[in-house]
């Protein structure tokens, strides 16, 4: 299978874990113009599925490095396909939750409510599962994160202050959603020796195998979560599977890109903590709303004609981004 030999290339891929994980979200405001978002959802998880397989059956089948993708499924335990699984289950509850938290709350509080908790409890977790880089300065690196989520939401929250009072549901739902959200990367890493790649523990699954096996336990737990959004939505009125199968191709692949997206991010932040450690490859994909952000301002133009002090907030707002991405970088280069 393919491996990370290099410091220099896991920064690169959680790079492009962070690019996806803030990208992603396009697919959904494409085909939200004429697509609910629990229909688009099974898309999405169709697509994450697919590009799992894909994966496994490429990477994690290339080299004579590691165990091959079918060799490594076949002696992984159980205690390792549960805990694998388990990440998948938990990741895709508080995914859903996330989104309903935005739909009630509005993007601008929800998200960088529920993905702030979800960075800081996440790298905790993460980095003391599985101690790797220097702590000081990975969390000083956090924080700076942190306070640039929060710059970017007061940003936001100014160029809508017309919207009204705030939905105190939605934002006890979008702190449930990221306490989930926190703990999802820790049950898959714990299904795979970090420490050696090359030469895996017996039992224990390569990063190609544990997303997989995530990938099927958001699948499988999907038909029971969204399946229950579907007929009690929290906004709006219930959706029907016939509603789903009536969608166009073209909506359809929408949906299966947004996945395989999200996917290739999830993937590589995985095959990287292996030489990044998992706390610093989590972190750094985590930055994904700044991402959204970049999106959000120059594609979407949802900051066109703001105020000076709303710019001002947004140079703030990169520069902590900028400052905060660098210091946990650093923080894993020893």
């Amino acid at each position: 299978m393919f491996i990370v030999n290099s410091y220099l290339l896991a920064v690169i891929f959680c790079i492009v874990t962070m690019l996806c994980w803030g990208s992603w979200g396009n697919t959904q405001k494409l085909a939200g113009k004429t697509w609910r978002y629990e229909l688009f959802y099974w898309d999405y998880v169709i697509g994450i599925l697919i590009f799992s397989l894909l994966l496994g059956f490429t990477l994690g089948s290339t080299g004579e490095a590691g165990r091959a993708f079918v060799d490594d499924l076949k002696q992984i335990s159980m205690e390792n396909y549960a805990s694998a699984f388990v990440g998948g289950v938990i990741f895709n509850l508080s995914n859903i939750l996330l989104a309903a938290s935005v739909s009630m709350a509005g993007l601008t509080v929800a998200f960088p409510l529920g993905v702030g908790i979800a960075l800081v409890l996440g790298v905790f977790v993460n980095y003391f599962g599985e101690p790797k880089g220097n702590p000081v300065i990975l969390f000083l690196g956090v924080g700076l994160v942190v306070l640039a989520i929060i710059f970017n939401a007061i940003a936001a929250g100014k160029m809508n202050q017309k919207r009204g009072s705030t939905n105190k549901k939605g934002i006890i739902i979008a702190v449930i959603a990221g306490v989930l959200m926190s703990l999802f990367y820790r049950f898959v890493a714990a299904s795979m020796d970090l420490n050696n790649f090359e030469s895996p523990t017996p039992e224990m699954a390569t990063p190609y195998s544990a997303f997989f096996i995530f990938a099927i336990g958001i699948f499988i737990s999907n038909l029971f979560i969204n399946t229950i959004v579907m007929k009690k939505p929290f906004v709006g009125s219930p959706v029907s599977y016939r509603e789903y199968f009536q969608g166009k191709l073209g909506t359809h692949l929408v949906g299966i890109l947004g996945g395989a997206i999200w996917g290739l991010g999830t993937a590589l932040s995985y095959i990287a903590a292996g030489k990044a450690g998992a706390a610093i490859s989590y972190a750094l994909g985590q930055g994904a709303p700044m991402i959204a952000a970049l999106w959000g301002i120059f594609i979407w133009k949802e900051f066109k004609g703001s105020s000076r002090t709303v710019n001002l907030l947004l140079a703030c707002m990169f520069i902590l981004f900028i400052s905060g991405l660098g210091a946990i970088i650093i923080s894993g280069a020893n």
